[in-house]
């Protein structure tokens, strides 16, 4: 009897999430066919950044130097910075808290030159704790919450490609 009236809520309940303007995530939607990422190839930022927007079966990446002329945009960055900081020491000076710290600046231009997106930045950071005692396990605390960062900056540059018009 629960198991019915929640099926007939959630009946009820669909054209009214739809009626509000709800609609699932969809991939971006680019004004360009070929886009070329002038960044450090070795970089995991840019690994993922060209996996995503390849992902988007709407886009040829290219990432050649030699290649570069023939793309429609060129996406240009001198890579990400990782920072490490500490924030807080105790009274024998060992390390209490950190702050974790990605930045990418990146410039999207044509190939012939006129700047579509200004040189800008986008910039995460997060706070983590630590204990000398858990040194191993806080370090790859630390590479997950780099990854998330990393992801987060790469979502937020396609977004900030999608608003680009020719």
């Amino acid at each position: 009897m629960a198991r019915r009236r929640s099926l007939l809520t959630a009946a009820l309940a669909a054209p009214l999430l739809t009626a509000c303007g709800f609609e699932l995530r969809k991939p971006p939607v680019f004004a360009f066919k070929s886009i070329a990422l002038a960044m450090p190839a070795s970089s995991s930022l840019t690994v993922e950044l060209r996996r995503q927007l390849e992902g988007t079966g709407s886009l040829k990446v290219i990432t050649e130097a030699a290649e570069l002329p023939k793309a429609e945009v060129v996406l240009e960055s001198p890579g990400e910075v990782r920072e490490r900081i500490v924030v807080s020491v105790n009274a024998n000076g060992e390390v209490r808290e950190l702050t974790l710290r990605i930045r990418l600046r990146f410039r999207l231009r044509t190939a012939d030159g006129r700047e579509l997106l200004p040189m800008s930045e986008i910039s995460r950071q997060i706070d983590q704790s630590y204990a000398e005692s858990a040194a191993l396990s806080k370090e790859q605390e630390g590479l997950m919450l780099y990854q998330n960062m990393q992801s987060d900056i790469v979502q937020q540059v396609m977004r900030r490609l999608a608003t680009v018009h020719l």
